[in-house]
């Protein structure tokens, strides 16, 4: 039986890997926003989580003076404004990418050191490979562990339940890419910024790259019967699957898709209203 994912309750999931549950849950954050910390002599963080006193201070009892890294998946404000106080109090360098403005960004995130795909980052106890993983978020990076295969997926895949792609940073077909790219790694779990740990990634990415272009046939049928409409009629019928208290949040992935196929001259848009590709 997996551990309860209980905030504030260290739990390690994998031989030097703890995981620390902020608490911050909500409709977009699940039980809370996982903190894990990697290594036993030399840490590093992924994804310190939201700048919350009581989460601060449980990671500093378990991560005591041997903070090496604190490193974010992105910078959107449940996972990286808790990096700067870890910084502060520790010496720890601050990696990562900066916030590309927007909403939802943490703008007061400044690393130390810019990742970029390709990056290893390496200690005697374990190696961590980054990746570039736009479309939840154009800064997103995931890490794959390299001695255990997991893959640290932030926001790109989530358990439990699929994840925003909100424009104008949020981007569908960079976020397909990128789920194409990362179920040709070699990897036997994925440990994400959100729920528990899955340990089949292939049927996992399988079924969210299934999923989305079901969603995205939908909408393409939606949009085919009812050409001029806007978001909020659309959504009506694209995502009605989905309770309508989503709807507005629904909207946001739905714009997503629109644009995606606007990108591919599958769509086109017209002050606000969208019609199929002439």
């Amino acid at each position: 039986m997996k551990p309860a994912l209980q905030p504030g309750r260290p739990v390690e999931v994998a031989t030097g890997v703890t995981r620390l549950v902020a608490p911050n849950p909500g409709m977009m954050t699940g039980p809370g926003t996982n903190t894990y910390l990697l290594g036993r002599e030399e840490l590093a963080i992924i994804d310190p989580g939201p700048a919350i006193a009581d989460h601060v201070s449980a990671i500093l009892r378990r991560a005591g003076g041997r903070l090496r890294w604190v490193l974010v998946t992105h910078t959107h404000t449940d996972h990286s404004p808790a990096a700067q106080a870890l910084v502060e109090a520790t010496g720890a360098t601050l990696l990562g990418r900066p916030a590309p403005g927007g909403r939802h960004q943490d703008g007061a995130f400044r690393p130390e050191r810019v990742l970029v795909d390709g990056d290893v980052l390496t200690t005697p106890e374990f190696a961590l490979e980054v990746l570039h993983t736009p479309g939840h978020a154009s800064n997103h990076l995931c890490y794959r562990h390299t001695q255990l295969r997991w893959l640290f997926t932030g926001d790109h895949i989530i358990d439990g339940s699929t994840v925003v792609i909100d424009p104008p940073d949020g981007n569908m077909g960079d976020y397909l890419r990128s789920l194409e790219r990362l179920k040709r790694l070699d990897i036997v779990a994925i440990a994400p910024g959100h729920g528990d740990v899955m340990d089949r990634p292939r049927e996992v990415i399988d079924w969210l790259i299934a999923h989305r272009l079901q969603r995205e046939a939908k909408v393409e049928r939606v949009l085919a019967a009812a050409p001029g409409a806007a978001l909020p009629d659309l959504v009506r019928d694209a995502y009605d699957d989905v309770d309508a208290s989503l709807h507005p949040v629904a909207e946001r992935s739905l714009l997503a898709h629109l644009e995606k196929l606007e990108a591919e001259s599958r769509a086109r848009r017209e002050h606000d209203r969208w019609y199929p590709a002439l």
